[in-house]
């Protein structure tokens, strides 16, 4: 009788063990789960096919959540809950991925067939606006309806990267193969005398061809919105376009070999121009137009983000699997945050 009290102790006790270590995994599983900050970092890595989540404050990687086999781009909805990830190939893909962010995975990929190599991308009038390089236009999807509802060719080779305003009646590309920038106005047209009765008013897009240099990629639009810029990686020559003209006001012999990206400072005061090349960041005077100074980041530099309260760069060096942190006031490099083939990068910023 002893020997089975004995029997029936040790187990209990085993069982209230196991019971307790159970209890301490599950609460030490929820202590590690953190949620989506109100803004936050979103990184791509190409490497390992993931959307990383950062905290803006701590540099820290909160969640990663998996993508398609070739991310390029990444831009989040307006209420900040939703990030939308363009699967490119090269030009020969068709997908763009859309993740929640407050829950943290994947919800639904978007097949974009007939258009192809979604690359570059825009939110904005509650649309989701993308170039497609492989078909040679851009298209844009409707979250609301779950399709796309809109698209029209430029014409122009590897039409890559893209900028949408606000009220989504002005789009600006670059084609990189071409070496131009397409610029793209929505006017509404009335019905003609000839037209019939029942005939209305409707959207009519022109496209302005401005020719830049060979292998202009990254651009970016002046925060006052009078100019846009993009470096050409062939010979490093920076072209200047004046929008109210929709004319080349200048061309600059930047020396920008290998031009990436190109991003305004927030106060427009700087032009950030990395170079995949070499992995140097040129920095620009927007006012004289001429470089300002040349940051090492790495090996290779590719996207480029400003921090919305202007006191940080993030700059994403690919072959050295991380983003380099750049401080403002130095224009010197303050920390790194480690993602495997770091490339497109955005912030999202939840509306409560």
């Amino acid at each position: 009788m002893k020997r089975m009290n004995r029997f029936f102790s040790a187990n209990r006790l085993k069982i209230i063990m196991l019971f307790s270590l159970s209890g301490f995994m599950m609460a030490s599983s929820f202590c590690v789960a953190q949620s989506t900050p109100p803004q936050s970092l979103l990184a791509l890595s190409k490497t390992d096919h993931m959307l990383a989540i950062v905290d803006p404050i701590t540099l820290k990687i909160i969640a990663r959540v998996p993508v398609g086999q070739d991310p390029h781009e990444v831009v989040a909805s307006a209420d900040g809950k939703t990030a939308y990830v363009s699967i490119y190939g090269g030009g020969s893909l068709h997908e763009l991925n859309v993740i929640d962010l407050v829950a943290q995975k994947p919800l639904l990929n978007i097949d974009t067939r007939p258009l192809f190599g979604p690359h570059g991308l825009a939110f904005a009038n509650g649309k989701v606006w993308f170039s497609a390089e492989g078909s040679k236009a851009i298209g844009s999807y409707d979250p609301v309806t779950g399709k796309l509802d809109w698209s029209m060719g430029t014409g122009q080779d590897r039409t890559h990267m893209i900028w949408v305003s606000a009220d989504a009646k002005n789009i600006y590309t670059t084609n990189v193969s071409s070496g131009t920038v397409s610029i793209l106005s929505s006017t509404m047209i009335q019905p003609g005398k000839f037209a019939p009765p029942d005939a209305k008013p409707h959207e009519e897009w022109m496209q302005t061809i401005v020719p830049t240099a060979k292998g202009s990629e990254g651009f970016d639009v002046s925060p006052d919105g009078k100019e846009l810029w993009t470096a050409g990686s062939d010979d490093g020559t920076i072209t200047i376009i004046n929008l109210a003209t929709k004319k080349k006001e200048a061309q600059i012999d930047g020396k920008v070999l290998g031009a990436n990206r190109l991003k305004f400072t927030l106060d427009g005061k700087l032009a950030f121009i990395s170079s995949l090349r070499d992995g140097q960041l040129f920095i620009f005077d927007v006012s004289t137009r001429k470089e300002l100074k040349r940051v090492n980041v790495g090996h290779g530099a590719a996207g480029i983000l400003m921090d919305p309260n202007g006191t940080r760069a993030f700059v994403a060096c690919t072959p050295d699997n991380y983003i380099a942190v750049i401080d403002l006031k130095k224009l010197e490099v303050t920390g790194h945050i480690a993602i495997n083939g770091a490339d497109g990068m955005e912030w999202a910023m939840q509306n409560h």
